[in-house]
């Protein structure tokens, strides 16, 4: 990402804060022991999604740190006529990169709640780049459309 200071352009990163929520809905016991509530199955959830997003890279991204403090809230989800409580773990990711469009992989997850651009304080887009967005953009889309497909129709 180069930012423009007056006459002078500099290369930065870009450093984001993304919220993600992790859903967690109970498990029933096959027995009369061992099953787990809605907010054990969350907060397993996110520690098993940090877990892999420490250990497998994303192209483009670094992760600089993992939040795990806010609490585990619960919710009424309602479908149609069956309404149920869901718990939700967020974790707070600080994210580095250089183009926005390696964000995109993370802001079109289902557990996409937030972000906050932390730096730089204002980004100007060239066109070129932001053409790329949105050819990125487009090429997600489809991917998951066709993958949609796919498990539709088999």
């Amino acid at each position: 990402m180069k930012i423009r200071i007056g006459e002078e352009v500099l290369t930065e990163h870009i450093r984001v804060l993304v919220r993600l929520d992790f859903k967690g809905e109970p498990r029933s016991s096959r027995f009369f022991f061992g099953g787990k509530g809605r907010e054990e199955m969350a907060e397993l959830f996110r520690e098993q999604q940090v877990a892999l997003l420490r250990n497998v890279p994303l192209q483009g991204i670094v992760i600089e740190d993992f939040d795990l403090s806010p609490d585990i809230y619960t919710m009424r989800e309602n479908k149609g006529r069956k309404s149920k409580d869901v718990a939700y773990a967020p974790v707070i990711l600080k994210l580095r990169l250089q183009n926005l469009d390696d964000l995109l992989p993370i802001l079109l997850k289902p557990e996409f709640r937030k972000i906050e651009f932390v730096s730089p304080e204002e980004v100007t887009i060239h066109r070129l780049d932001l053409e790329r967005l949105l050819f990125r953009l487009s090429q997600i889309y489809q991917q998951e459309l066709a993958a949609l497909e796919q498990r539709l129709f088999q």
